[in-house]
């Protein structure tokens, strides 16, 4: 095998295929690869190679590198209709090139008034395995494309099959009926059309042969609308592939693609698990609908009311939802309050409604353009506002084509949605159906769809890949988001068994939350105590609710994270009380602020980071900002009651970060003549802490693992990589003998220790992290009662020897097997209740 890298063709936006207006392109009948809309009229060789003849051909270009791999770069949507107007060759097809060479000069402006579309598809078309591929967002020319892996060819492969000499060779004539000849849309029908079949099939046209399952090749033809070619094809299926082409080549059939989803055979797909839960219905695909956008305008004054009015309808129905939301969601619908507003973006889109740019496109130009900048900056919460605007573009441009803002679509009650990818708009617009889960091609566990919909209490699973998104409407399919599968089309026996089991696990759920507020006291007596993260005194209420035993994490971001200014120490502690206030007397453990890396703030301006995640976050932000520091250990320090305030400092590495905040904590006591200091915690989120737990014990009060981060610096794995997110698993054994030595650590010295991470709302993980001597888990509110409920069950002696076994395990997957096989048949929670 071999790889080759490509370099974008010219500078512009890179968007997925899955964007463009076409449904060959989208579909990836044509070949894997991405979209480019150009902002620039030059296009350049993404790779060294050679240049393709492509007949009369000037819009496509197709470079075949050195190592056999071949490219086509297609300049905009439906521009063959155009027969070569605005495009200008400045290389002759059969030359050697070099990456970077000019090979087509194309009229920008031209193609933006007279193509149905300028995003331009480049693609492999010799069917090697793309494995890389460059995120959405502003490219410049000669920048990271694509990773393409070059397999070696064997015989029997389709398109370069061996023929033998006494192989039967059949063939038919027929008339090309696409209007435009064999241009890349119906080559790549043809080549879609023959994937079922194993037969070798060539096209002959005046002399000149090619390879079937070739678009390039075919569209090198230059066959014509109303010419003859003959097709011939050999070997095992061979009648069938030319009837599946006569009838490809049908005027009545070649004037439509062909249908777009097949059902895949009954099984299991493997999913990662974004909100537990267990959910049996239909499905029901969710494709984002595709908003068309005219680039020109019918005059400024025009276009700019008809964006106000857009923007101000959005805003309204934001402000309504706002509302209407609590805790996350409430958080992101103020952002994209936030962003709705923004005189910068509005600024943005009126300087090219001036240039006579409709109000759609001058929308849909300044939020890609911000958003690019923003996903520049490589850290995650700036990849997260950039996709808050992609989903505000398309509320804006929905108001602008018609429709009402939040409008929901319409589902069967119970049906599991499956799309690509879900908007966190779309995620509330489903809260208000009645849909029993969600699953997703792409997307990792920690977006904000994710986080939305483990909210309102929707199992969900992303990152199933495309398989799901062959799964026709109204299959059966069993949505497992506690294992992390989805099971397509199960036996009619499993299926009225699994709606069975459904009302049994209501019934459980509704138990649970009876038994919530007892303690939770394993079977030889151990106690467990569980109590909430928190973002909000809203959340506190809810959380109290379904049986917290008090807050084991306040992540208190909330106060600094899209503001200009730091937040008044009095309105600090204005929020804290309020939250105090609504837990009692009972625990509340104030996390202070884990702002830098993947949470930068407007007020407290930061260079660039290579890499934010191994940057100034957590406690070494605060060391730069001491003052910002002081000002919330005052405000904590003031809360009442104060015996049950506790001090959490995060991203801590060794004991001087505790020493320094210790110090500033007792200053800020004296200052305002208080006799009593709040304990102080250390979070162990890097190995280091974890290795230095027994020096970090010494200087604090308990320790809290921040088991998202510890997976994260342990195994090597961005957080926001969905490629990755199925190998980001807290219980890896690397992570648990790390787990296992804190919690070793902070018994010997007496001290307390939980787990506030995913792990602590992991119901599948709690019996060993109780083996491991963690008695305190904080978790998301909704799995409390069943958390509370599992540990009834549990024996701690019992739990300790699975531990043991646990770190013995060569992988995450290992244990959970483990610990599935140790499990008692307890059910999974009611969909939408417990997950």
């Amino acid at each position: 095998m071999s790889r080759l890298t490509l370099l974008a063709p010219f500078p512009g936006w890179c968007m997925p295929l899955a964007e463009v207006p076409d449904p060959v392109f989208q579909q990836g009948m044509a070949g894997d690869g991405v979209a480019i809309d150009p902002t620039e009229g030059l296009l350049r060789a993404p790779c060294d190679g050679e240049l393709v003849p492509m007949k009369e051909a000037r819009h496509a270009i197709s470079v075949r590198a050195n190592n056999g791999v071949e490219v086509l770069v297609h300049v905009g949507i439906d521009t063959v209709a155009l027969a070569g107007q605005g495009f200008e060759r400045l290389a002759e097809p059969g030359r050697a090139v070099r990456a970077g060479d000019p090979l087509v000069r194309f009229d920008l402006e031209f193609l933006a008034r007279h193509a149905k579309s300028l995003a331009s598809p480049v693609i492999v078309v010799s069917g090697d395995a793309v494995t890389r591929r460059a995120a959405s967002g502003v490219l410049r020319a000669g920048d990271f494309l694509m990773e393409v892996e070059r397999a070696v060819a064997v015989a029997g492969d389709g398109a370069g099959a061996s023929r033998d000499a006494g192989e039967a060779r059949h063939s038919r004539r027929l008339v090309v009926a696409f209007a435009h000849g064999l241009h890349a849309r119906p080559a790549a029908q043809v080549a879609a059309a023959l994937r079922p079949f194993q037969a070798d099939v060539q096209l002959v046209f005046r002399g000149r042969e090619a390879h079937a399952r070739s678009p390039v090749a075919l569209m090198t033809l230059g066959a014509r609308a109303g010419d003859t070619v003959e097709v011939q094809a050999s070997g095992a299926g061979a009648l069938e592939a030319l009837a599946a082409l006569e009838q490809l080549f049908a005027p009545a059939i070649a004037a439509s693609a062909p249908a777009r989803h097949a059902t895949p055979a009954p099984g299991r797909i493997d999913a990662v698990i974004a909100s537990r839960g267990f959910a049996v219905g239909p499905c029901a695909r969710w494709e984002r609908p595709q908003v068309a956008v005219a680039e020109r305008g019918a005059g400024e004054a025009g276009e700019s009311a008809a964006l106000a009015r857009a923007l101000d309808a959005v805003v309204i129905h934001l402000e309504s939802l706002h509302g209407q939301s609590r805790g996350e969601a409430q958080a992101l619908v103020a952002a994209h309050i936030e962003l709705a507003r923004d005189p910068q973006l509005r600024d943005r889109a009126s300087g090219h409604m001036r240039r006579g740019d409709s109000a759609g496109h001058a929308w849909r130009q300044a939020t890609r353009a911000t958003a690019a900048t923003l996903a520049a900056l490589d850290d995650e919460r700036m990849r997260e506002r950039a996709a808050d605007l992609l989903d505000l573009e398309h509320q804006v441009l929905g108001v602008l084509a018609g429709h009402a803002p939040g409008a929901a679509h319409e589902f069967a009650q119970g049906a599991i949605v499956v799309a690509d990818e879900l908007l966190p708009s779309q995620v509330l617009a489903l809260q208000r159906t009645q849909v029993a889960g969600v699953c997703t091609a792409r997307g990792g566990a920690t977006t904000h769809m994710a986080i939305l919909a483990a909210a309102a209490g929707l199992p969900a699973l992303v990152a199933a890949g495309d398989a799901v998104l062959a799964i026709a409407e109204g299959v059966a399919l069993v949505l497992d988001a506690e294992q992390g599968f989805l099971e397509v089309d199960p036996p009619p026996a499993r299926r009225a068994a699994l709606e069975r089991s459904i009302d049994e696990r209501r019934s459980e759920h509704a138990a649970d939350l009876a038994a919530a507020h007892a303690p939770a006291l394993t079977r030889d007596g151990v106690r467990i105590s569980v109590l909430a993260n928190l973002g909000s005194a809203d959340e506190a209420a809810a959380a109290l609710e379904h049986g917290a035993e008090g807050c084991g994490l306040l992540r208190t971001e909330f106060l600094y994270l899209d503001r200009r200014e730091a937040p008044p120490e009095d309105e600090q502690r204005r929020e804290y009380q309020r939250i105090a206030d609504a837990l009692g007397a009972r625990p509340l453990t104030i996390r202070t602020m884990d702002i830098g890396g993947d949470k930068p703030i407007a007020f407290m301006p930061a260079e660039a980071e290579e890499n934010p995640a191994l940057g100034l976050r957590g406690v070494r932000a605060s060391l730069e900002q001491p003052d910002l520091l002081r000002a919330q250990l005052a405000a904590i320090l003031r809360v009442a009651p104060a015996a049950a305030c506790r001090v959490l400092v995060p991203m801590v590495t060794d004991a001087s970060d505790l020493r320094f905040v210790k110090r500033m904590l007792d200053e800020e006591r004296a200052r305002l003549g208080l006799a009593h200091r709040p304990l102080l915690g250390a979070m162990v989120e890097t190995p280091a802490a974890a290795l230095l737990a027994d020096a970090l014990a010494a200087e604090c009060d308990f320790l809290s693992l921040g088991t998202n981060d510890l997976a994260q610096y342990t195994l090597a794995i961005d957080r926001a990589h969905p490629r990755l997110a199925a190998r980001l698993d807290a219980l890896h054994p690397a992570v648990l003998r790390l787990i296992a030595r804190v919690a070793e650590v902070a018994q010997a010295h007496g001290k307390g220790v939980s787990v506030c991470g995913t792990l602590g709302s992991d119901v599948a993980a709690l019996p060993v992290l109780v083996g491991l001597g963690i008695h305190e888990v904080s978790a998301v509110a909704s799995t409390i009662p069943r958390l509370k409920r599992a540990a009834r069950q549990l024996d701690a002696a019992e739990c300790r020897e699975l531990a043991r076994r646990a770190l013995e395990q060569s992988s995450a997957k290992a244990v959970r097997e483990l610990l599935a096989a140790a499990s008692a048949p307890h059910p999974a929670p009611v969909t939408g209740g417990s997950s």
